[in-house]
């Protein structure tokens, strides 16, 4: 991978740059990859510039997730205006962990402050769109809140499950199919120690 230099980015625009340059870290080694000094680095700058924009790589490691959960919750929105918003979600929910994994992992980790304005910010519209596809459900009902965690636990777990490689990825859709509209039973759907 070439290595940018300073003409990739003009004046205004290194935060963006800082972001862009975590993101290929991410997606190429994880959250641990991500560092400041590697960063600047990759887009051309002294590492004490990423200081101006930064305070250290945890504040960084959340304008990138910050950045993935507006992603996220474009995602699932579009999603929500399935037939099934409730499934519609739920499909965009997994769709996107497995697109995206080192961002998912990223976005769910304990190595972010979970005071971050900015990425508060980004992440709490993201339940707000799946309590509403719990409410197209149900709408009178009392519960929403419990049953959106309990959608949301469904829908994580089994991205984990299939990102950590415990279901096989070459059936995720299959997985997703059965778990998020079951048909009667769900024929056929075996984990993989029934093999």
């Amino acid at each position: 991978m070439s290595t940018p230099n300073r003409s990739t980015y003009h004046h205004g625009a290194l935060r963006p740059a800082l972001i862009a340059a975590a993101r290929a870290l991410l997606d190429e080694g994880g959250p641990e990859a991500v560092g400041l000094r590697e960063a600047a680095r990759r887009v051309g700058v002294s590492p004490t510039a990423t200081y101006r924009h930064f305070r250290d790589k945890e504040a960084l490691l959340a304008a990138v997730a910050a950045e993935g959960f507006r992603e996220f919750g474009a995602a699932l929105a579009e999603g929500g205006r399935a037939a099934d918003p409730l499934a519609g979600i739920g499909a965009a929910y997994v769709d996107f962990a497995l697109a995206k994994p080192g961002m998912f992992r990223l976005m769910f980790s304990p190595l972010l402050a979970a005071g971050d304005p900015e990425l508060r910010a980004a992440a709490e519209p993201t339940f707000e769109i799946l309590r509403g596809g719990v409410r197209a459900h149900a709408p009178d009902s009392e519960g929403v809140d419990a049953a959106a965690i309990a959608a949301w636990s469904l829908v994580h777990g089994l991205s984990h499950l299939i990102l950590d490689g415990v279901l096989p990825k070459a059936d995720a859709v299959s997985f997703k199919r059965a778990i998020l509209a079951p048909p009667n039973g769900a024929p056929g759907l075996k984990v993989p120690w029934e093999r």
